[in-house]
């Protein structure tokens, strides 16, 4: 499979451009950016072209990954589809749920295969942990906490000057991880209620299809020392831990795009489609109206 990458920014460079210049399975045939010096360097370091035209580039290749931001994401992986290109994409797969459904209509209007990388998701030990409590249900409750640090003083990330971060905070950046680990083990989500925390931290209650609750506590903001991430079940059959991430999301991003590679192949879809990221962004638009209504949201 020919691949191209889709964005120069931080995460293109530092996770999308090494794994696809270093995966076995592909071949790695170009950048397009919407900085085009910017797209010739960063396929320079890898040995491979720089696109100024993106049509140019899908021409040439069979799939796309995608590293950019979600205002930007969903009209170039509509472009994408319609030159039959398989999309690898980033959570959130949008920021409006329009956006994100026009994504998800294109993968099935066009017949490529889908798969948005939610990076715990892709963890050597947490894929089969997620199974494995999938498979065996009866859970009353979960919690996920992702309580991070990028806007906190002294915390040097890297996505601190990330402008969609900075206007849509926790909310979507780390709330899409907490859904696409607590959804496949609880159920869909019924109904969500969210409040406003310090700065940009946000609280959400869900209630879950088959019965159960959860709770999700978000933050891009929280103090160096008290930040963290953990997620907890409780059921039927006692506590659930999440396993702690040992692997960073380079090794994550090899085997989604393993899983799109399959997709293509098989014309099954994967649990992390296009679809599932509309649903994720439903939630998370659910959220906001909670928020702004102080009431429960149907979603």
């Amino acid at each position: 499979m020919r691949i191209g990458l889709l964005g120069t920014g931080p995460w293109a460079q530092r996770v999308h451009a090494p794994v696809l210049a270093g995966h076995e399975g592909l071949e790695f045939a170009g950048v397009w950016g919407r900085r085009p010096e910017a797209a010739e360097a960063l396929g320079a370091a890898h040995g491979v072209p720089g696109f100024a035209d993106l049509d140019a580039l899908l021409a040439e290749v069979d799939a796309v990954s995608v590293a950019l931001p979600p205002s930007v994401q969903p009209g170039l992986a509509v472009r994408a589809a319609e030159a039959g290109c398989h999309l690898l994409l980033d959570k959130p797969v949008a920021l409006t749920v329009p956006d994100a459904r026009a994504v998800a209509e294109a993968v099935r209007r066009y017949g490529v295969a889908s798969v948005v990388f939610f990076t715990v998701r892709f963890g050597g030990d947490q894929i089969p942990w997620i199974e494995r409590q999938a498979e065996l249900g009866g859970w009353f409750t979960g919690r996920s906490d992702w309580l991070g640090s990028v806007f906190a003083p002294g915390s040097g990330s890297p996505y601190a000057d990330s402008p969609w971060r900075v206007e849509k905070g926790a909310l979507w950046d780390v709330g899409p991880h907490a859904l696409s680990m607590l959804l496949p083990v609880l159920g869909d989500a019924t109904r969500v209620t969210a409040v406003p925390g310090p700065l940009d931290t946000v609280h959400l209650v869900l209630r879950h299809a088959g019965g159960a609750s959860s709770t999700l506590a978000l933050s891009l903001t929280a103090p160096v020392a008290g930040g963290g991430t953990g997620t907890e079940l409780r059921g039927e059959h006692g506590v659930a831990t999440l396993p702690a991430r040992g692997e960073g999301p380079v090794a994550a991003l090899h085997r989604a795009l393993d899983a799109l590679t399959a997709s293509a192949a098989s014309g099954q879809p994967h649990a992390c489609d296009a679809e599932f990221g509309l649903r994720v962004v439903e939630i998370l638009a659910a959220a906001e109206k909670s928020i702004a209504s102080g009431t429960a949201v149907e979603v």
